[in-house]
């Protein structure tokens, strides 16, 4: 390791002495606490960057060519993950991060002995400098491979360098998106094939198990669209029953979400086989977002609000087939030409826009089914618009935890090209940096 490297992990371990006032985790506040926490992460990044290196040139002295000189071997080791797994004490897969981070982000030297950049130099500047962790950085780095073939080179280092600018800060799940819409953004024409993979491989069993019925599926996005669409409609109905439950001193339905969808999914089941009311009612909507140039061209590709894979234009046409599907037809500048025919009022119809520009929950990114429109300024206590400009997407619980416990919302920008930002507390963040939300963080421009 070099000796900017060992800085960096010196100044990240002061940071953490310094969070912590060197008094035990219990003697701290929440502000405190998360501080440190904060700190660690810093730390641990750090220590990531400086392992990763080490991991990879022991990966490149126990190539399998080498046979019995590998240096694995000679250590007693099968292979190279499994010696750096044991060596550090962590897991097979965090080794198969280090190595692989640590080869994309090496200097690379030419046949004339020239001396060239990283593979993915600007993976290797936000990892050095401790801003992106091993799992967004292999994650990136592993996308970036798969479409190299198929990408201009300068429109991938574009792509790469947005993408380190992306990742830090968000959750796995956040991750998978960004990922999923980056590949289909670099590379359209893999979209169908990928399509037609997932929908050879949908599948659905039911098994008897110790009194239960055991379900086990995995369904492509075009036929899983309705399914989620369906339940989530469901389970947003009753949370919004708690919610007024709440206000009103009402009873609360005390089922867990898991318990409320499992009984959605029976609730479907049994009107489908005689009853005579249906459950969702008119809020099981299907928005799919689709350009008007793809869509009347059948090419292309299209989203589906809470499925994270793009599917073929060509599959919006069969899914428009069936009642309740919303088309959001884009123009070449993204402007909403048409929402399609639905039975909603226009209170509904804002809440579509809505949800075109945040996703979900701005906070915790629950589904839009289980949202309401909040106005950032009271309607009531502070003359607040009902506008897009003065609302936001928040699921039942984020809407009480952000009021309770200080987080201000800030919209930059007008309709649904604006960005969300949500405020921490002085207490969660003394600096109070803004956090991006919505869907503008899991879009590229490259």
């Amino acid at each position: 390791m070099d000796g900017s490297g060992l800085e960096g992990i010196a100044e990240a371990l002061a940071a953490v002495v310094a969070a912590g006032g060197g008094r035990p985790v219990g003697a701290l506040s929440p502000g405190e606490l998360l501080g440190v926490l904060e700190a660690l992460g810093a730390l641990k990044r750090h220590v990531d960057a400086g392992v990763a290196p080490v991991a990879a040139e022991v990966a490149r002295q126990s190539r399998r060519e080498l046979g019995g000189d590998s240096l694995a071997r000679k250590a007693g080791f099968s292979s190279a993950p499994a010696l750096v797994a044991t060596t550090v004490g962590t897991t097979v897969g965090e080794a198969v991060r280090w190595i692989q981070v640590g080869e994309a982000t090496a200097p690379r030297t030419a046949l004339t002995g020239e001396a060239l950049p990283a593979k993915h130099p600007h993976v290797a500047r936000a990892v050095a400098g401790g801003t992106l962790g091993m799992t967004g950085a292999a994650a990136i780095t592993a996308l970036l491979d798969r479409v190299a073939l198929r990408v201009d080179p300068e429109r991938l280092e574009r792509a790469e360098e947005e993408l380190v600018g992306l990742v830090p800060g968000l959750r796995p799940d956040q991750l998978a998106k960004l990922l999923a819409r980056a590949e289909a953004h670099l590379d359209p024409d893999g979209v169908a094939p990928r399509h037609e993979e997932c929908v050879a491989d949908r599948s659905f069993t039911l098994q008897e198990r110790d009194g239960m019925l055991v379900l086990a599926g995995k369904l492509d996005a075009e036929t899983g669209a309705p399914v989620k669409a369906a339940i989530e409609a469901i389970v947003g109905g009753v949370l919004r029953r708690n919610e007024h439950a709440d206000t009103d001193g009402g009873e609360r339905d005390p089922r867990s979400v898991k318990q409320i969808q499992a009984d959605a999914l029976a609730d479907l089941c049994r009107h489908a086989i005689g009853c005579t009311e249906v459950p969702t009612g008119p809020q099981a909507t299907i928005v799919v977002r689709v350009d008007l140039a793809d869509l009347e061209a059948g090419t292309g590709m299209a989203t589906i609000d809470g499925i994270t894979a793009p599917i073929p234009a060509g599959a919006v046409r069969r899914l428009a087939a069936d009642g309740q599907i919303i088309p959001c037809v884009l123009g070449g500048d993204s402007e909403i030409l048409d929402w399609g025919r639905t039975r909603r009022l226009f209170t509904h119809a804002q809440k579509l826009a809505l949800v075109e520009r945040d996703g979900g929950c701005v906070s915790c990114g629950a589904p839009p089914a289980w949202c309401h429109v909040h106005h950032v300024n009271w309607w009531k206590r502070d003359g607040g618009s009902t506008d897009l400009g003065n609302g936001v997407l928040l699921c039942t619980g984020c809407h009480h935890r952000l009021h309770a416990d200080g987080w201000d919302i800030h919209i930059d920008g007008t309709g649904i090209h604006a960005t969300v930002w949500l405020i921490p507390p002085p207490w969660i963040a003394p600096h109070r940096t803004p956090r991006p939300t919505g869907t503008r963080r899991y879009t590229l421009t490259a």
